[in-house]
C-alpha cells in the first residue's frame, strides 16, 4: 500500500516542483499552492461520478465523446473554473508565469489522487507509464492552461486569451484521449504527440518568464 500511495504521489509533486522551482522572480507562497493543490485533488469524486453518469446514460457511447466531452471539456473545465474564479484576481497572482504555477497545481492535484485510485485498482507495475503519460500529460495541458490566463491579465486581450486558456487544453486534453481510445498501436502516435506537447510546453515557460522580465526589470531599473 505505501509503495502504491508513494509511486502516485511522486510524479505529480516532481512535476509541481519543477514549474514550481522555475518561478525566478516572486516565488508563490506554498501555502496556497498547495491548496490550489488539494482543490484539484478533491475535483476528481464529482468528476468521476459526472462520467460514470455519462457512461450510464449512454452519452458517452462514442470513443470521441469520450474522449473531448467525458474527458476533455469537463475536466479542463473544471481545472479552469477553479484556476479563473479562485486565483486569477487573487493578489499573489502578480506576474504572468504564476498562471502556469496554478495552473499546473490544480491539474497535478487532480492528476495525482486519479493516479493513486488507478494504481490502487490496478497495481504498481503502471507506475512509470501512468508518470509518462497520464500525469504529464495534464502537466502539459496546465501550461498552455496558465500561459494564457497569465497573458490575460498581464498583456491584454483578455477575452481572446481568456478562450485560448480553455480552449487548447481542452482540444488538447481531447486528441491525447482520441488516441488512446481509437488507435490500436497508439504509442506510434502518442510518442510524437507528447515530444511535441513538452517542446511547446517548455517553450509557453520560457515566454512567460520573459513577458514578466521585460514588464518588469526595466521599469525597475528605470526608477533606480
Amino acid at each position: 500500500m505505501f509503495a502504491i500511495i508513494s509511486a502516485g504521489i511522486a510524479p505529480g509533486v516532481a512535476l509541481l516542483s519543477y514549474f514550481y522551482l522555475k518561478d525566478e522572480y516572486e516565488t508563490e507562497p506554498l501555502s496556497l499552492v498547495l491548496r490550489t493543490f488539494l482543490f484539484g485533488a478533491i475535483l476528481v469524486f464529482p468528476i468521476m461520478f459526472i462520467q460514470h453518469v455519462l457512461r450510464l446514460e449512454g452519452i458517452a457511447s462514442e470513443k470521441w465523446i469520450q474522449a473531448f466531452l467525458s474527458s476533455g471539456l469537463l475536466e479542463e473545465f473544471v481545472k479552469w473554473f477553479i484556476v479563473y474564479f479562485f486565483i486569477f484576481d487573487h493578489e499573489e497572482f502578480d506576474e504572468p508565469y504564476d498562471g502556469i504555477v496554478y495552473s499546473a497545481s490544480v491539474s497535478l492535484g487532480f492528476a495525482t489522487l486519479e493516479n493513486i485510485l488507478y494504481l490502487l485498482a490496478n497495481g504498481v507495475e503502471f507506475a512509470v507509464t501512468r508518470a509518462l503519460l497520464p500525469v504529464s500529460s495534464h502537466a502539459l495541458f496546465a501550461v498552455m492552461m496558465g500561459f494564457y490566463l497569465g497573458k490575460a491579465k498581464f498583456q491584454g486581450k483578455r477575452y481572446l486569451h481568456l478562450a485560448l486558456s480553455f480552449l487548447l487544453p481542452f482540444l488538447l486534453h481531447g486528441t491525447y484521449d482520441f488516441i488512446l481510445f481509437t488507435q490500436e498501436k497508439w504509442g506510434y502516435y502518442m510518442v510524437p504527440f507528447m515530444l511535441a506537447m513538452w517542446w511547446m510546453a517548455l517553450r509557453k515557460v520560457k515566454q512567460a518568464k520573459g513577458m514578466y522580465a521585460e514588464a518588469v526589470i526595466p521599469s525597475v531599473k528605470g526608477q533606480a
